[in-house]
């Protein structure tokens, strides 16, 4: 028999919580968050007994998260000047102020990498719940986190003292 789904949202918001902010910020976190569970309630009656809700509401988080992403990106950015060559906007609305370089350096990882650092660094979920995500297997998560990682020690500056993940 299936727990009650506000048990689901009291064990589980915190990590969605979590991977809301690593992708997309704290200011469109908590909108993602709250999309997360509107979806998740619709669907949790059909989900089977056994399932990994832990995983399951991830999946969903990380859907939502992209959906907020490809919205952004739709939306016209106002400068104060046109430049005259394109670049790399100065506000790419990654999360935290105080630790720009960290989440510019997240940012310019690749994809699977980021998302294998956030998952499971962040979210803690384990690289089979990981692989289930994105697609492939075990061992390939657990290579994308450590090639993000090794990327993120090499090219953040602060990523070799306490606090940076092992």
């Amino acid at each position: 028999m299936k727990q009650p789904f506000e048990k689901l949202v009291e064990q589980n918001g915190g990590v969605v919580l979590r991977v809301c902010r690593v992708i997309l910020g704290p200011h469109d976190a908590e909108d993602a968050w709250s999309e997360t569970f509107l979806s998740a309630l619709r669907a949790y009656p059909d989900l089977p007994d056994d399932a990994n809700a832990e995983a399951w509401l991830v999946r969903i988080a990380q859907r939502k998260a992209i959906d907020v992403l490809r919205a952004r990106r739709r939306q016209p950015v106002p400068v104060a000047e046109i430049p005259d060559a394109p670049g790399i906007p100065s506000s790419l609305g990654l999360p935290g102020t105080e630790d720009g370089d960290l989440w510019q350096a997240v940012a310019a990882l690749p994809a699977k990498q980021r998302q294998a650092v956030a998952y499971h660094y962040v979210a803690g979920l384990a690289y089979a719940e990981i692989a289930n995500i994105l697609g492939g297997t075990s061992d390939a998560a657990r290579r994308a986190a450590a090639d993000g990682v090794k990327n993120l020690r090499k090219n953040y500056p602060g990523a070799g003292t306490e606090g940076a993940p092992s």
